[in-house]
């Protein structure tokens, strides 16, 4: 396609709901008791959401030279490498048997510009990304399918979970077989808990793209990783972190981040983040290679600084990148309430306070 083919930027690409507001403020007084709860359960604060981290990685990401006009936007206006730091994790903070979505966060150094919130002065840009590629539609769908029941979630035993997500994949099955609708929920539930390092991944909403608009995903690239593609890994209580550090302490590893841009609101809505992008309206084209060397995937030092000292967030990001539509800007509020309460219970457990790497040195060994 050409670049005037691709929908064009403007505010009012976003139309807020009149009951936006009230369905942020429920779900931020939710994550606010969940946190209570949590803390007072473990006497430790934790990430509300895929809190258990399963391999924490070094690596680059080198933008492509050569990319299209319409391409070289934001991060990847030009051809250079950023260093990165990747956290890999799992939805729930459960074993490993209770098979849960796969998540791939990457906080890319040294990024310059003008951010997208004013109180944030880091030099980092943040992408957050999950293995489905649709999510929950909007806000208030998130409070109703997501939210509520993962407050309510807090009291059940893991065989319950077990047997739910046992359900789900047949009801998964079974629509992916008919084409029926089912709630994304039963589809987070369903996970088929295959290997980490083989799925691909996917921003669970859009964002900026410069003067266009996309959601982008990353793709396992190098063999030792496709091979991994569809592998069960679901068969101990840490066997998803066992993976990851058994592989990189053999292999290296290369991702491509990809971008599907925007063409129209109706075909590639950014409103409504449960519809797919259809690849035949929007192909996916290429960024740039995320290169992972082989390392030490866990440490003890390595893993406290991943999950005690940084975060993770979506609206940490260049104002080229700024995120869109409703279950984008939720997450603006939801991921602010959830750093802050575990920065205020944990103050004083870790040996330095939460913060930003300036440097990719600041990952310990």
């Amino acid at each position: 396609m050409s670049a005037d083919q691709y929908l064009r930027y403007d505010p009012s690409v976003e139309q807020i709901r009149p009951d936006e507001a009230e369905a942020v403020a429920e779900i931020v007084a939710s994550i606010k008791r969940t946190s209570d709860r949590t803390f007072q359960r473990d006497k430790h604060g934790t990430r509300q959401q895929h809190a258990k981290g399963v391999g924490f990685l070094r690596g680059e990401l080198t933008v492509y030279d050569g990319l299209p006009d319409h391409l070289r936007q934001g991060l990847f206006k030009e051809a250079r490498s950023y260093p990165v730091i990747v956290r890999l994790s799992t939805a729930f903070n459960k074993s490993d048997r209770v098979r849960s979505p796969r998540g791939f966060a990457i906080k890319v150094l040294g990024v310059t510009g003008p951010k997208a919130t004013d109180d944030d002065d880091s030099t980092n840009q943040d992408i957050l990304l999950v293995n489905h590629a649709s999510y929950f539609k909007d806000t208030k769908a998130y409070l109703d399918g997501a939210q509520r029941n993962f407050e309510f979630s807090l009291i059940l035993p893991d065989f319950l979970f077990r047997v739910g997500g046992f359900a789900s994949r047949a009801l998964v099955a079974l629509a992916d077989k008919t084409g029926i609708h089912i709630p994304m929920l039963f589809r987070a539930l369903g996970d088929p808990g295959n290997n980490i390092l083989g799925e691909t991944f996917h921003t669970e909403g859009a964002l900026r793209f410069g003067d266009h608009v996309a959601r982008l995903r990353v793709v396992p690239m190098s063999e030792s990783l496709r091979k991994l593609t569809g592998q069960p890994c679901h068969d101990g209580d840490n066997v998803v972190l066992e993976s990851v550090v058994a592989f990189f302490r053999e292999n290296s590893a290369e991702y491509e981040l990809r971008a599907q841009l925007c063409t129209d609101l109706t075909r590639t809505p950014i409103e409504d983040a449960s519809i797919d992008w259809p690849e035949d309206v929007s192909e996916p084209q290429a960024l740039g290679k995320i290169t992972l060397p082989r390392q030490a995937a866990d440490s003890s030092a390595r893993s406290i600084y991943a999950n005690e000292v940084l975060s993770f967030d979506p609206w940490r990001c260049l104002a080229a990148h700024r995120p869109l539509g409703s279950i984008m800007r939720v997450r603006r509020d939801a991921y602010r309430m959830s750093r802050t309460l575990r920065q205020q219970q944990n103050q004083g457990m870790a040996k330095q306070p939460p913060g930003e790497p300036r440097q990719i040195a600041d990952l310990p060994d």
